[in-house]
């Protein structure tokens, strides 16, 4: 199964909310050229200070991924925070938990096992309103047991770890997603990945989607955002 690309925008939105009057990057024209150009979904992660997605982007980003059939929404952030009336006014494809404190810069772990237990009741009712639910984890086997056992359709591996050491880590991000597979859960990845550690990262975990937004946001300042696309799913293996 090939490897998807959904782009995070959240970036875009942070370039833009450094002005006051906040037109510019137009998030939703720039959403549309990723679309246009071959991704195969847009995700956010609005948090609540909205120091980059704004409650107010959420329903016109879903409408414009509504106009692409093949494309996915979706909504990642902290189900105890600001997450639960997004999902359930918008109805994503996918709806993404992540255990995110209201000051931190960005997503830097995974639930535990404990707290995958705890947030049992919002996978259940988040599952209400999106198609599925993915709940971001570290590469470790008890976190993907407890996230099976708590509902989840599918896990989000934290890759920072990854991008930091490639060489000593792989191995075990190949394990733990094919222990993940091995109960029932599809498999997601993200954090620090790029043009340079995408490729052995998908050769060997096969991941079922990556979502990528810093690194290919800032890429984009070089290369262009449509060529940007197009190297990074040249990257993850579905270049069409």
């Amino acid at each position: 199964m090939p490897t998807l690309l959904s782009v995070n925008v959240n970036r875009i939105a942070l370039l833009r909310n450094s002005r006051d009057h906040g037109w510019t990057p137009d998030l939703i024209a720039l959403s549309r050229i990723i679309l246009e150009g071959g991704a195969h979904g847009i995700t956010i992660h609005p948090r609540p200070d909205e120091r980059h997605i704004r409650t107010a982007d959420v329903a016109p980003l879903s409408d414009l991924v509504k106009q692409f059939p093949a494309a996915e929404f979706n909504i990642e952030g902290n189900p105890e925070h600001n997450l639960m009336a997004l999902i359930a006014a918008n109805r994503p494809q996918q709806a993404t938990f992540v255990p995110d404190s209201t000051t931190q810069k960005t997503s830097d772990h995974g639930y535990s096992v404990e707290h995958l237990r705890r947030i049992k009741p919002l996978i259940a009712e988040a599952k209400q309103h999106a198609n599925r639910v993915s709940v971001f984890v570290d590469a470790e086997i008890a976190s993907i047991q407890a996230a099976k056992d708590c509902g989840a359709d599918r896990i989000e591996l934290y890759t920072e770890p990854y991008a930091l050491a490639p060489a000593t880590t792989l191995q075990q991000f190949a394990d733990t997603a094919k222990f993940a597979r091995s109960i029932g859960l599809g498999v997601n990845a993200g954090h620090d990945l790029n043009l340079t550690n995408l490729p052995p990262f998908v050769r060997e975990v096969r991941p079922d989607e990556v979502s990528i937004g810093h690194a290919l946001i800032a890429d984009a300042l070089q290369f262009g955002m449509t060529e940007t696309v197009s190297r990074y799913l040249s990257a993850v293996g579905t270049k069409p």
